[in-house]
């Protein structure tokens, strides 16, 4: 199989500016993005959506198999589409974000989207972001980048952004979720990847970083790593 460019993996905790960060990276390289997060949020929109019991897990891992879930590119913008329902927005409010990580942990479901994602990427040109891209669906990235920032900081972050959506949330209420969130999801990474990171990845704290600094960061570890850009992104 003839490779589209390298591989690059950026993971990291919830509201670390990863997503965001991937998007722009993808856009200046023509690479092609997946959210790996907002297919866990389709999954659990699904499930909350059919009432199943998010503690069952034959269940939720049924929901996942059963999913039609794909990305589309509309008007410069990606779209996440499930069973044919443009869901982009339905997936980020609070009480998806919350189910996500619940579903996340379950083996089956990792299991379900790992392959899927490992198949939209293995030709390359890619930048996919999560939180075990580097160590478990590709492994052997080129480029592996863990963004990391303060739980203050990523609470302010995730606040300010479900404002400009008109989702009031305490700011206080915000970041317990995101400290509970980020337990939930060590634990799952310790058992099911051996840590939050792959040992070569490349940390990055942007606690005090611009997103526009972030992304230049990591084009910068691309282009040493053999990326070149080629234009509009792959859709």
């Amino acid at each position: 199989m003839d490779r589209q460019g390298i591989i690059i993996a950026i993971d990291g905790p919830v509201a670390s500016g990863k997503s965001t960060t991937a998007r722009e990276v993808a856009r200046r390289l023509g690479y092609l993005y997946i959210d790996s997060g907002a297919m866990y949020r389709a999954v659990a929109l699904r499930a909350l959506r059919l009432g199943v019991d998010l503690t069952d897990e034959e269940a939720v891992s049924a929901v996942a198999s059963e999913a039609g879930i794909y990305f589309s590119e509309k008007e410069g913008r990606l779209r996440i589409l499930l069973d044919g329902e443009d869901v982009t927005e339905a997936i980020r409010t609070p009480e998806v974000a919350e189910a996500s990580s619940h579903v996340a942990a379950i083996p089956e479901v990792r299991e379900a989207l790992i392959l899927r994602q490992h198949e939209m990427g293995q030709a390359g040109g890619v930048v996919m972001d999560g939180r075990d891209i580097g160590t478990v669906v590709f492994p052997d990235a080129e480029l592996k980048v863990y963004l990391t920032a303060s739980p203050e900081a990523r609470a302010r972050r995730r606040h300010a952004e479900l404002r400009t959506k008109g989702i009031e949330s305490p700011l206080p209420e915000t970041e317990r979720q995101i400290r509970e969130r980020d337990a939930r999801d060590l634990q799952t990474q310790t058992l099911q990847s051996g840590g939050l990171y792959a040992k070569d990845a490349v940390v990055i704290d942007t606690t005090r970083l611009s997103i526009q600094e972030q992304v230049n960061t990591i084009l910068s570890l691309a282009l040493d790593r053999g990326a070149r850009t080629s234009g509009p992104s792959r859709g």
